[in-house]
Parts: structure tokens; C-alpha cells; sequence
């Protein structure tokens, strides 16, 4: 495939995503890559994916404020998530694409499960240093693999009951502070040519219009239904990564 079909590809995909993030806060990866990889082999998709990743998060953490408030109360989760990231993508460098299909799809479909189905127990605040570092590793080590790891973030948020637009907030910080070591990693391993980080950089643009254009929408619509909706496509694509990872 040429840069430029690659380039109008990445285009379409992440307005779509980004919208969807503008949205609904969470989704831009798990949406943008999960599309991608069904034309494109996965490692492509993900190094596609990183400076808008990087760039959403950044803006969604910058826009909700309380940067440094957020900091202090969830250090622990995004120290660990970033130390587990960088390791678990230098082990992989490997993995063969079956291995990465298969954990993107279980990173889709917990996520889809556990946004339509499950409600996690609290977390008191006596455990709270403890489940930081346990979601926070398994973030990591799930998203070294997929590029996709905001399941266990969400996980770790919804024990602690945070409000919504903690949980925005919170969402942003933490997948932006997993997202540097990602990135870090990814270049370091080869697995960015200068190509992809020229088509990436572009994708910014897309990215932040359907941003801005889910934004909108979120404060004009009710978004209950379309989430649902959203979120059984994100079951159906997670179950097709699976497929192709175990056959």
C-alpha cells in the first residue's frame, strides 16, 4: 500500500475516532486500530496511531484541568503503566502478528464488556496504592502488546467510583503517561520508519476535527444510545481480532 493511500486511510479512520473520543472521552486507539488492522498489518496500525494518540490525550488532559491534582492522586498507576509499557513492548519485539491480533482483541472486548455489562466492585481507600500498581501493570503489559490499554483503566476507575468528569480527567492523564513510553519504545525498537512518523504526525489534523466535532456533539446530545451502538461494534471487531489471532 502507497503513503498516500496509507495517508488517506489514517484520514477517514481517525476523523472516525477522534469523534468518537471528542464523544465519549475514551476510544480513540481502540477505535483507530481496531479499523485499521483490517487492511493493514497491526504493528503498522499502531505506529500510525501514536502522535494523534499522544496529541488527544495531551489536549483531553490539558482541557479538563487539574493537571497537577490529577498527578498527585494517581502517580502510582501512571509510574507503573509507563515502566510496564516500555518493557513489555522491548520483550515483544518479536511477537508474530497472531500474538498482537489476540491481545488487541481481548483489550477490545474487555473493553466493550466492560463499558455495556460488568460493574466492578469498589476499591476502598485503603487499597488504593495496591490496585493503582495492579491495573497500572496490567494496563501496561496489555497495551505493550496492542497499543490498546485503556481497559484496565477503566477498570481501576469505575472500583473507585469517580465521578464523570474525574473519570475524563483521569482517562487522559493516564493514557497520556503510558502513551510517551509507547511511543518511546516503539521508535527504539525500528518499528517506526520515517515514513509512518511522517503519515502519523499528518494524522494529528483528522484527529482533533473529529475531536472538536464529537465535543460538540456531547454537549448538544444525549450520547446513551450511540454508545451502545458504538460499543457492540467494538465487541464485534474485538471478537474478529481474536479470531484471527487463535486461527
Amino acid at each position: 500500500m502507497s503513503d498516500v493511500t496509507l495517508l488517506l486511510l489514517g484520514a477517514v479512520v481517525f476523523l472516525i475516532a477522534g469523534s468518537v473520543k471528542g464523544l465519549v472521552g475514551i476510544g480513540l486507539p481502540t477505535a483507530a486500530i481496531s479499523l485499521l488492522t483490517i487492511v493493514i498489518d497491526p504493528r503498522t496500525a499502531i505506529a500510525m496511531g501514536l502522535v494523534p494518540i499522544i496529541v488527544a490525550n495531551a489536549w483531553q488532559m490539558w482541557t479538563m484541568g487539574d493537571i497537577r491534582g490529577s498527578f498527585r492522586r494517581y502517580w502510582p498507576f501512571a509510574l507503573v503503566i509507563g515502566l510496564s509499557v516500555f518493557v513489555t513492548v522491548t520483550l515483544s519485539a518479536d511477537v508474530s502478528d497472531q500474538v498482537i491480533f489476540l491481545a488487541l482483541g481481548i483489550s477490545i472486548v474487555a473493553f466493550a464488556v466492560l463499558n455495556l455489562r460488568f460493574v466492578m466492585p469498589v476499591i476502598p481507600d485503603r487499597y488504593d496504592f495496591a490496585a493503582q500498581l495492579g491495573f497500572g501493570t496490567a494496563a501496561g503489559i496489555l497495551g505493550g502488546l496492542s497499543g490498546v490499554w485503556v481497559a484496565p483503566v477503566i477498570m481501576y476507575l469505575s472500583a473507585r467510583r469517580v465521578e464523570k468528569d474525574e473519570f475524563v480527567r483521569a482517562t487522559g492523564l493516564l493514557l497520556f503517561f503510558g502513551g510517551i513510553p509507547f511511543v518511546t519504545a516503539y521508535v527504539q525498537q525500528g518499528f517506526v520508519t520515517s515514513e509512518i512518523a511522517g503519515i502519523s504526525l499528518a494524522l494529528v489534523i483528522p484527529t482533533l476535527i473529529g475531536f472538536g466535532l464529537g465535543a460538540r456533539l456531547r454537549r448538544r446530545l444525549s450520547n446513551e444510545k450511540f454508545r451502545k451502538v458504538l460499543l457492540y461494534v467494538f465487541l464485534l471487531l474485538g471478537l474478529n481480532l481474536l479470531r484471527r489471532g487463535l486461527f
